[in-house]
């Protein structure tokens, strides 16, 4: 880290090490990183780092904070890019797609609360953001009954369930084969797939 880095204003210092921590989930699992790696990935003190949050699970409510926020941003771009519900879909699929390719720690950190077996902040962050996401499609799913893109027998929840199952899947290969590229390489084929088994027949 530059000297320059080392004297941020608080909020920005407070991004940097948001950011510091979804590097590191990026390269190991999340539940052994400690305040001292990130310290020291940072070029700081401990005491440094806790000027800025009051101890590690401090750090990972913002860590969600910031993923639910941006995912969901991402999200609500693409359905307002799109006046087609299969369009919306498709854009939402891959925007969700380039947000974990860009940072290849989220889905580690998501994975890891939602495993937790104890309520805590950042485990209820995860779980919202998983909620209003099937929202977003619910509405979307229905648009697309109104309109005859989608069939009117399929089931909301289970295709909302589908829809993010699919995307946790191709993150699981992505992490097998230990390359977040092959996502991209793979998410339009994938999208294809589940596209036809939602579309209306008519």
């Amino acid at each position: 880290m530059s000297e320059l880095s080392k004297h941020l204003p608080a909020e920005q210092r407070r991004g940097v090490i948001i950011k510091t921590v979804l590097e590191l989930a990026g390269k190991q699992n999340p539940k052994e990183i400690t305040t001292a790696a990130i310290a020291k990935h940072m070029g700081l003190t401990q005491g440094a780092l806790f000027r800025h949050f009051t101890n590690k699970d401090a750090i990972l409510q913002a860590v969600m904070e910031w993923i639910a926020e941006r995912l969901l941003s991402g999200i609500d771009k693409a359905i307002d890019a799109q006046s087609s519900p299969s369009c919306i879909l498709e854009g939402m699929f891959m925007a969700h797609v380039d947000f974990i390719t860009e940072h290849p720690g989220v889905p580690r950190m998501l994975f890891g609360e939602l495993q937790r077996s104890e309520e805590t902040a950042p485990k209820r962050i995860a779980q919202i953001v998983i909620r209003r996401y099937a929202e977003r499609l619910n509405r979307v799913f229905e648009q697309g009954k109104a309109c005859g893109e989608i069939d009117a027998k399929i089931d909301n929840e289970a295709a909302a369930t589908l829809f993010i199952g699919t995307i946790q899947g191709l993150t699981m290969q992505s992490l097998i084969v230990g390359d977040v590229s092959h996502m991209r390489r793979n998410a339009q084929k994938v999208f294809a797939i589940y596209q036809r088994g939602i579309r209306s027949a008519i």
